[in-house]
């Protein structure tokens, strides 16, 4: 069966994705995902290939098996430093390199890559050919893009269609499109990811003038109705359905959606011992302090339970009781006991 299409689901495994997202996504915050979805398709933080290829900082491509499938996420444009990043990818088992194509921070834009590579399809063809040739156009490892719909004042669709036009013609299938531009001058990201209007339209105009791409809508999805009614055939167009979608922020601040993912995104039957929010906490607490005997006395870092905890800390949003659970996991006084005796100290009721 071909890799575009999960042998467990029969649908494309980019139906449900958590963006890659800088200091957030690590290892850490992909293992609590993967134990709330066994189909999500999880993404690193962007990893830079002067950091794994100049600067040897190979560790950064661990993670733990459960989280598969998992992609790696790269930001550069020498084809063939990136070349040498998705051999390293392959050799280390990840399902997927990413180029990043959409990032609009300044400290980006000076490494040359990022958002400003639209105005250089020909040279992010070049790149995603390298990375292809270099492993051998490998089925389990696609190569993939996340883009924007266009930068700065373009705001003409044909810009992002000739963009994923040239970059296909090269072999590449799929492609993950946040539905907003990217403005290179005048707005920090953090703006970048508010300001420019959505246009969600142009996403579902690609699906149709692309029909035999995987195309996967970025970009406002706030929770999963919202996420699935994109989702639906004819739900912009008639008789176009998009192969995927992709949350950021929502997924990171409100984690518990992802619960329901593999039984509404993935058709999957609903499972009989779906784990409640506290025994996904109790799973987490043990893993963090098994993360912390794991690195005691590591070189490049031990690990302390809160950076393993802080990505938890919207498990509860949204419940009673929550804001006074989130302050005694941030409560940086408890920080030399044990993640599983906070736990205790969070759910105890208070005096």
């Amino acid at each position: 069966m071909s890799a575009l299409i999960d042998p467990k689901t029969g649908l494309s495994p980019w139906r449900a994705c958590v963006a890659p997202m800088l200091d957030w996504t690590d290892t850490h915050c992909r293992y609590f995902h993967r134990q709330l979805s066994q189909h999500a398709r999880l993404y690193t933080e962007m990893l830079t290939t002067g950091a794994l290829v100049h600067g040897k900082m190979l560790r950064f491509l661990d993670y733990n098996e459960s989280e598969h499938p998992v992609a790696l996420q790269l930001g550069g444009s020498e084809p063939a430093d990136l070349a040498e990043c998705a051999k390293l990818a392959l050799a280390r088992g990840y399902d997927e390199v990413n180029l990043n194509c959409g990032c609009p921070s300044e400290r980006v834009q000076r490494g040359a890559f990022g958002a400003c590579l639209m105005n250089e399809a020909t040279l992010v063809a070049d790149c995603i050919k390298a990375m292809m040739d270099a492993t051998g156009n490998d089925p389990r490892m696609p190569i993939t893009v996340k883009h924007r719909i266009g930068i700065d004042k373009i705001e003409s669709y044909d810009f992002v269609r000739d963009f994923v036009g040239t970059i296909a013609d090269v072999g590449c299938q799929v492609f993950i499109v946040h539905a907003r531009n990217a403005w290179l001058k005048g707005l920090s990201p953090k703006e970048n990811r508010d300001i420019p209007p959505l246009r969600y339209e142009f996403v579902h105009r690609l699906k149709q003038d692309f029909p035999h791409l995987i195309i996967v809508l970025n970009g406002g999805l706030a929770d999963n109705d919202q996420a699935l009614a994109q989702l639906q055939p004819g739900a912009v167009i008639d008789g176009v359905a998009l192969d995927g979608v992709m949350l950021g922020r929502a997924a990171y601040h409100t984690p518990w959606l992802l619960a329901e993912w593999d039984e509404r995104f993935f058709n999957q039957p609903a499972r009989t011992d779906a784990p409640t929010r506290e025994q996904v906490e109790a799973a987490i607490a043990a893993y963090a302090d098994a993360e912390v005997e794991r690195t005691r006395g590591w070189p490049h870092g031990e690990v302390r339970w809160p950076q393993v905890m802080r990505h938890v800390l919207g498990l509860y949003s949204g419940l009673p009781g929550a804001r006074r659970w989130r302050q005694v996991w941030s409560d940086h006084k408890l920080k030399h006991h044990t993640a599983a005796e906070v736990m205790q100290m969070a759910h105890q009721r208070p005096a």
